[in-house]
């Protein structure tokens, strides 16, 4: 499914809609270039999930944790070298979890990766503003999500 958003507040009420019909245990997969607009997408899955403290990119830190009606990870793996130092920080745990855990740079993570997850693939829109989200589903859970989500957001609007 493909969703268009016209500004950087449209990406973050995209996020903010999945963020409601989430569910303990997922796993968001964010790709795009740098300046795509995954945080701001990350900003809206966080109000969403509840969480009322200000959202950042862990870009330094790794990972950021966050309390909401779910325990809301936030973990950016740009730095990471490699499948065996994401490993090593104990990623695993995060993914795992009952927690809901949003991924910018997944492909860092190599095989740590769950098999059943949900992929959001940020791109340029026409204008400088817009962006086009390709959601992906992997498992049925996350095909039920993109169902319910399209109930409140309508494709390519």
């Amino acid at each position: 499914m493909k969703l268009l958003s016209n500004s950087p507040e449209d990406t973050v009420s995209i996020g903010c809609k999945l963020g409601k019909i989430i569910e303990p245990g997922m796993v968001i997969c964010l790709q795009g270039d740098l300046g795509a607009g995954k945080t701001h997408f990350a900003k809206g899955v966080a109000l969403g999930v509840g969480v009322e403290d200000h959202v950042t990119s862990p870009t330094f830190t790794l990972i950021n944790e966050y309390e909401g009606r779910l325990p809301f990870y936030h973990i950016d793996a740009y730095r990471l070298e490699d499948e065996e130092e994401a490993y090593e920080l104990g990623i695993e745990e995060y993914l795992y979890g009952m927690g809901v855990t949003l991924i910018e740079w997944p492909e860092r993570l190599g095989g740590l990766i769950p098999t059943e997850r949900l992929t959001v693939i940020i791109s340029l829109g026409e204008n400088d503003d817009s962006r086009v989200m390709k959601l992906e589903a992997n498992g049925q859970a996350y095909l039920r999500l993109i169902e319910e989500l399209t109930l409140d957001v309508h494709p390519g609007n």
